[in-house]
């Protein structure tokens, strides 16, 4: 050990040694974050703080790569010259920078997803400008700054103290010697590059030990590499003909009749109601988990708008979102569609001209309009709608090549906007730029269909002053009562509009405001509520049947009594032959869950089957086939179908 320590590798191995001891702290602490809501035996806790090293000593070693090449072809002469010099304590503070910035940006990450970096850091790295900001609106970031300035120049002047530096400078190390090891160093790099792979720390069925087990840094570029996962590759199958068999046979229903093409769910939907054509307005709620209602039990008061109207409508109180992010939602409410691994199919190529809830107004007769309070350049979301027939509105702050799409682009100006933070224009405006736009379609005659994105609730909190009881920027409790409270100001806007009697408006969640929990995947965090409102002729009702988001418009078309061609995984949920069931994924794991029984998909074809209790929600494992095949067959379905092309219009 005295031996490496003298070599010119001083640097590079002290550095492995730091970076290990604060890796082990922000693993303890994260630990000790998490005991309050998950259990862990004996053997959880030394897999965790051993995988965990092996896969920080990876990051360290990955970090040493370059500097060892490096080290390897100087001469001796240069080793100890001022320009070596200079070169390695500008190397070595840049590196530690970036290890400060990263352990700073997982604390953030894990208060916010209870989850090392994963799919999601992957996206947000795309989107700086809107993660640059939020971060400098939720947390204070010249403190964090110079306090990480200061703990790199504390570091450098440490290992100037223990004379590390000296020690490299000053050192002795011929070329043979170097070679071993730099040589070493390679080899241990491309061992972690080959073989340790991330899905190592995933063998547990408990989410917080696979979690903890992972290194931040190990994690991000395995998230990287896997932008989208390959169903096919990663996932037990069927054969083709069975799922498609088995995928049609779920979705039979009366007044149902299927195309003749066997690998396709299309088929026309010719419902008996009676038909009407009324005006829709679906206003996605960013982040509205189901227990910020009163009636799901929450006890601070910060949804009495929302709450008011589960007697006035027909509610959905057990609903569920088909994934943990907003593009998630919107693919559920566009598509009707299960999640399939990776990225949402919004923020995917070749995902235009597809058959859509839009695409069905459309043919009606409507225009169809996307709101969205923010930059609809971030999450792909302007071009996904643009060019799947919805005219756009937004904040337009950046007009860049990828925003091209078929449709209308209009831009809510600033003289239209009274508050604005990171994320977007307050919920107030966006809704005023919703009802201009609906005055004019009125005017004009036409009937309007409007998915509506709103952004009040998010992260930093922050909303027009004066509004609510609870300071702007205080957290999510104010975040959700300010949503609440423009929801109802919308409502009270809008009740003597001309257009007002004709027209629907639904209240659906995106997502759940967190998805952490003690398993993969914790069906109480995708727990949402729904609204529909101001139906002519449909009794006010509480659906108290368990289902999906997918299910919210093959529901809503039947209610209409509209004939339309379907290509959707959604039913029915009053048809007498629906049977509960939800779909729920994050970026790798799939659930499907029927009544009770749930199952859970993975990569390496893996199927864990449980019995889940609601009351308790614990997932108590059980072994089953049928609706484990039942799961396969569908997800199996829906990757086909948009990877050859079965979700394009005909």
């Amino acid at each position: 050990m005295r031996k490496l320590f003298n070599s010119r590798y001083a640097v590079g191995y002290a550095f492995v040694g730091l970076f290990l001891g604060i890796s082990f702290l922000l693993r303890f602490l994260f630990f000790a974050w998490s005991l309050s809501k998950a259990t862990f035996t004996v053997s959880s806790v030394i897999s965790i703080f051993f995988k965990g090293f092996i896969f920080d000593f990876g990051v360290a070693t990955f970090f040493l790569v370059l500097y060892a090449i490096y080290l390897l072809f100087i001469p001796e002469k240069w080793n100890k010259s001022l320009a070596n010099k200079i070169i390695t304590y500008t190397g070595f503070s840049l590196v530690l920078v970036i290890t400060m910035f990263s352990f700073f940006a997982e604390f953030a990450f894990w208060n916010e997803f209870e989850s090392r970096f994963n799919f999601i850091a992957v996206d947000y790295l795309i989107y700086t400008y809107e993660v640059i900001n939020n971060i400098n609106e939720s947390y204070p970031l010249p403190l964090l700054i110079g306090g990480m300035i200061i703990a790199v120049l504390l570091i450098i002047w440490g290992f100037y103290k223990i004379n590390i530096f000296q020690r490299s400078f000053r050192s002795d190390t011929s070329f043979s010697q170097r070679a071993v090891h730099t040589g070493a160093i390679l080899a241990l790099a491309l061992c972690y590059a080959v073989v340790v792979k991330n899905s190592w720390a995933e063998n547990s069925s408990a989410r917080y030990p696979n979690e903890l087990s992972k290194a931040g840094i190990y994690s991000f570029f395995a998230a990287f590499k896997s932008n989208e996962l390959n169903y096919v590759d990663f996932y037990k199958l069927l054969d083709n003909k069975k799922a498609f068999e088995l995928s049609r046979k779920l979705l039979l229903e009366p007044g149902a009749v299927f195309q003749t093409n066997e690998f396709s769910i299309r088929r026309a939907i010719s419902p008996i109601s009676v038909l009407q054509k009324p005006n829709v307005i679906m206003i996605t709620i960013e982040s509205m988990s189901a227990d910020f209602l009163k009636y799901f039990g929450n006890k601070e008061n910060i949804t009495p708008v929302m709450d008011s109207l589960i007697n006035n409508s027909l509610f959905f109180s057990n609903f569920y979102a088909t994934g943990n992010r907003t593009v998630r939602g919107m693919e559920a409410l566009t598509l009707s569609i299960p999640p399939t691994p990776g990225s949402s199919i919004v923020r995917r190529d070749n995902n235009d001209d597809l058959i859509t809830i839009g695409s069905t107004f459309k043919k009606a007769g409507y225009d169809c309009n996307f709101f969205y309070g923010g930059d609809g350049y971030f999450d792909n979301m302007n071009k996904f709608f643009g060019n799947n027939g919805y005219d756009v509105t937004d904040r337009a702050k950046r007009m860049l090549p990828a925003d091209n799409f078929k449709s209308q682009h209009n831009i809510i100006n600033d003289t239209a906007v009274h508050f604005e933070n990171a994320w977007g224009i307050c919920d107030e405006d966006l809704y005023d730029a919703v009802i201009r736009d609906a005055d004019t379609k009125y005017q004009h005659g036409k009937g309007f269909y409007d998915f509506v994105m709103t952004t009040s609730n998010h992260r930093p909190y922050t909303f027009p002053a004066g509004k609510i009881n609870i300071p702007s920027g205080s957290g999510r409790p104010g975040a959700v009562k300010y949503t609440d409270y423009a929801i109802g100001k919308f409502l009270s806007n809008i009740k003597n509009k001309p257009w007002y009697p004709n027209t629907i408006i639904i209240l659906v969640a995106d997502h759940c405001a967190n998805s952490a929990g003690k398993n993969d995947i914790n069906i109480d965090k995708y727990h949402i509520p729904c609204w529909v409102l101001n139906l002519k002729g449909i009794k006010n009702t509480n659906i108290s049947q368990m289902c999906s988001q997918i299910d919210l418009y093959p529901t809503l078309f039947n209610l209409l009594g509209w004939n339309y061609e379907s290509n959707f995984f959604g039913q029915d949920v009053l048809s007498d032959h629906y049977v509960p069931r939800i779909f729920c994924g994050t970026y790798q794991k799939l659930a499907y869950m029927k009544k009770d029984s749930l199952v859970i998909l993975g990569p390496q074809k893996a199927v864990q089957t449980f019995i889940y209790n609601k009351q308790s929600n614990s997932q108590t494992p059980v072994n089953f086939t049928i609706l484990a095949e039942e799961a396969i067959a569908q997800y199996q379905a829906a990757y086909y179908l948009f990877k050859n092309n079965g979700l394009k219009q005909q």
